[in-house]
Order: C-alpha cells, then sequence, then structure tokens
C-alpha cells in the first residue's frame, strides 16, 4: 500500500509548470542577454523551479516587464486570478542599471513530466523556447512500515508516511487525492465479479 501511494502521489497527481518562454530579443537558449548576469540557460533552469497553481485547466500565459537594476524574483512575474505563483521568492535572474527585460511565459496544467521536446508547437512565434515541465506538485515521499499494537493484539503494521510539496497543495489533500486514483482503478477490478462487491473486507 505504500509502495503503491508513493508511485501515485510522485507521477499521477495533476499540476503546473510553465512550458515555453519567449524573451524579447532571444532567439535561442544559447543567447547571451545584455546587462543580465545569467544566460538564457540559466534563466530557464530557475523558470523551471517556479512553483505554479493553476485554477483553470486552459493554457494561460504570464507576463514579466523589469527594469535595472534589480534582483528579479517570481514575484515580479505579472499574473491574473487564474494562476497563482506560491514560492514568490524564487531567485530568476539579475539585471543591471539601464537595461530592461520583457518575456511571457506558457503555463499549462497537466500530470507527470514531458521533455521540452514535447512542448514544441510548429505554429509558436519565432524565439519561443519550450522548457521541460515537472507537472507533479510532490518533491519527496519517504514511507515506513513498523508492527504496531492495538490494545492486546500486537498483529498489526503501522504505514508512516512522509511527503513534501512543492507548496501549490498540502501533503494531506495530496495523500488523500493519491488514494482516490488507487480507488478509481481499482473499482475496475472490482466490478468483474458480484462476489468481491458484496465481500465486506474492513
Amino acid at each position: 500500500l505504500g509502495n503503491s501511494l508513493r508511485r501515485v502521489l510522485l507521477s499521477s497527481l495533476p499540476g503546473a509548470a510553465v512550458t515555453s518562454i519567449k524573451i524579447d530579443g532571444v532567439l535561442h537558449e544559447f543567447d547571451t542577454i545584455p546587462g543580465v548576469r545569467e544566460d538564457v540557460m540559466q534563466i530557464i533552469l530557475n523558470v523551471k523551479g517556479l512553483a505554479v497553481k493553476s485554477y483553470v485547466e486552459d493554457e494561460k500565459i504570464i507576463e514579466l516587464e523589469v527594469e535595472g537594476p534589480a534582483e528579479v524574483t517570481a514575484g515580479d512575474i505579472l499574473t491574473d486570478s487564474d494562476i497563482e505563483l506560491v514560492n514568490p521568492d524564487h531567485y530568476l535572474f539579475t539585471i543591471a542599471e539601464g537595461h530592461s527585460l520583457r518575456a511571457t511565459m506558457t503555463v499549462a496544467k497537466k500530470r507527470g513530466y514531458v521533455p521540452a521536446e514535447g512542448n514544441k508547437k510548429d505554429d509558436a512565434p519565432v524565439g519561443t523556447l519550450a522548457v521541460d515541465s515537472i507537472y507533479t506538485p510532490v518533491k519527496k515521499v519517504n514511507y515506513q512500515v513498523e508492527p504496531a499494537r492495538v490494545g492486546s493484539n500486537d498483529g498489526f503494521d503501522k504505514l508512516t508516511i512522509e511527503i513534501m510539496t512543492n507548496g501549490t497543495i498540502i501533503p494531506e489533500d495530496a495523500l488523500g487525492l493519491s488514494a482516490r486514483v488507487l480507488i478509481e482503478h481499482l473499482n475496475l477490478f472490482t466490478d468483474l465479479t458480484e462476489v468481491a462487491k458484496a465481500t465486506e473486507v474492513m
């Protein structure tokens, strides 16, 4: 049970992530931006660390427009009520005085992991850079099974689960949702026979 929940927690929960970024004046990920300390590759890496919560199923565009000098963080990104960035202090890049930067990012809501190649679109504007998207909101799961006593009966096991998320979902909700996913899948098997439906097991 612990292993099954762990696998679902790490791979099957829905979440939101940036799928592409377009920076004015940048054509490819190997470019550098005048006045910006980080190169484009490092900026993309930092963007992948955004903890995004989307309240809609459709793709959304978020924007960033800054002037130096500034240490730019997730809190500088402009969003509407459909998108929430739960780690506003997350560092993106540093821009020097006399320079500016404008960028747009696409946010999607899906499950699991999608490599940059899977996020490329043929009709995307020139300079749009697809990025790897890690949609799962769960970062780490550990579980431990120990002997347990209930009253005078010591023939039980205790399952302890440790869950770390990116902040877009609380661990209790993540665990409940993963259990729901398991139940929905396992119900397909109980529906195969009336005996399974009629038998009480707990």
